[in-house]
């Protein structure tokens, strides 16, 4: 493997980071991302740009809903950025259209990044037809919160959670507490890519995916899911609710069990009154294999950039501080070579190891460039299901057919 090099320097341009400055000597390059000035990509791009290598920087902040719109008329105008930090399911959207760079020969070339170190979902996402148009940024996935204190009080193992679907279901039945509006568990289903990042990982796990959304074992996912609806094992606003209103119930203690993500860590250690743990996603049956959502951002060169090879000096330069990204921002590196510090606090780091043990497992969302559109499908069948406009078979056929047609099949 090839070891992290820091790309720091010690000097400092007298530029505005933000600044349409040029100079004689200088390469300019524009970096777009979500990222506000407490987060990665805002403090990297700012401390890149001080570096004395001739290179400048201009940042902007993208909104997430007009990343795709925006980016897209950029690149159609001639205006698009040279970075850009896209959401990793519409990732294979650009590399498909030629939008994005091929960096397959500078990765080879570079002494800073090696493909081997990424875990297989984040590298599978910036891939397509077997060239690489980017590299993760960051990752994260989803597992299983249960509160501690809530399986003690109902006679529940509080170090053994539930490993399988029927433990689950059975977990979630025992826990359940309407006399004091505690829910089994929250998740989110909602009518977005949340819902469609939470169900996918048990469509997978049950044998199919988007590919074969309807296959036996994932109308018996979606129907586990609409007996956690119908039993009221859920809430009933969980076909409308995100995951991070989803999971504050369980931080408030009104659900005993919460199927989330890492970013909510820092939430739980300072909000939640009570012990709790994270496991993995239980699975169908023992011999099952895992599967998990894959979230977070990738960056990309667009393929119209003036200035590719100091872009990618600045993609080395971002993948020298992957190490920082959890101590400083509370995120996930998408490498397994980057070995993260403790926290000093007991329950944060168990949960961070389950986290991390999950990401082994994490898989892209297609990647396919008509992937909006296939997640859409797998939404409409969620909802058609949990409110029973159709049975989970009739709404999966549906979708499946659906699919195949944007497909090509």
């Amino acid at each position: 493997m090839k070891t992290i090099k820091s790309l720091m320097g010690s000097g400092t341009l007298a530029v505005s980071l933000f600044a349409l400055t040029s100079m004689a000597s200088a390469q300019h390059i524009v970096v777009w991302s979500l990222d506000k000035e407490h987060q990665p990509a805002y403090n990297l791009a700012r401390e890149f740009h001080d570096l004395d290598n001739g290179i400048t920087v201009e940042y902007r902040e993208v909104h997430f809903e007009d990343v795709v719109s925006e980016s897209m008329r950029a690149f159609a105008t001639g205006q698009a950025p040279d970075i850009i930090a896209i959401d990793n399911p519409e990732h294979a959207l650009f590399a498909a259209r030629g939008a994005f760079l091929d960096i397959t020969d500078m990765v080879a070339a570079s002494d800073v990044i090696d493909p081997d170190n990424y875990f297989p979902g984040p590298l599978n996402s910036v891939s397509w037809e077997g060239k690489l148009y980017g590299l993760p940024k960051a990752t994260n996935t989803i597992a299983l919160y249960y509160n501690k204190d809530m399986f003690a009080a109902k006679g529940l193992d509080p170090e053994s959670p539930p490993a399988t679907w029927e433990e689950l279901v059975e977990a979630a039945r025992t826990l359940n507490d309407p006399e004091n509006n505690v829910y089994g568990i929250a998740f989110s289903a909602r009518a977005s890519e949340e819902g469609t990042f939470q169900f996918l990982p048990w469509a997978q796990m049950a044998g199919g995916g988007y590919e074969n959304l309807n296959a036996p074992g994932v109308v018996e996912a979606l129907d586990i899911w609409k007996l956690f609806i119908d039993e009221r094992l859920a809430s009933p606003d969980t076909l409308t609710r995100g995951q991070w209103t989803s999971t504050g119930t369980f931080n408030a203690g009104n659900a005993a069990m919460a199927i989330s993500g890492p970013w909510e860590l820092n939430r739980m250690v300072e909000e939640a009154q009570f012990d709790w743990g994270v496991a993995l996603l239980p699975v169908p049956g023992e011999d099952a294999e895992r599967s998990s959502a894959m979230g977070d951002f990738n960056w990309a060169i667009f393929s119209t950039s003036k200035n590719p090879e100091a872009a990618f000096k600045a993609l080395e330069y971002f993948a020298s501080q992957d190490h920082r990204l959890f101590p400083e921002w509370g995120q996930l590196p998408a490498r397994s070579d980057v070995e993260l510090p403790e926290t000093g606090e007991p329950l944060k780091d168990a949960a961070l190891k389950v986290f991390l043990e999950q990401l082994q497992y994490a898989q892209a969302r297609g990647p396919h460039p008509e992937w909006p559109r296939i997640s859409k499908a797998i939404q409409d069948a969620i909802q058609s299901a949990l409110t029973g406009q159709a049975t989970t078979q009739a709404a999966l056929d549906q979708a499946a057919s659906t699919i195949q047609g944007i497909l090509g099949n």
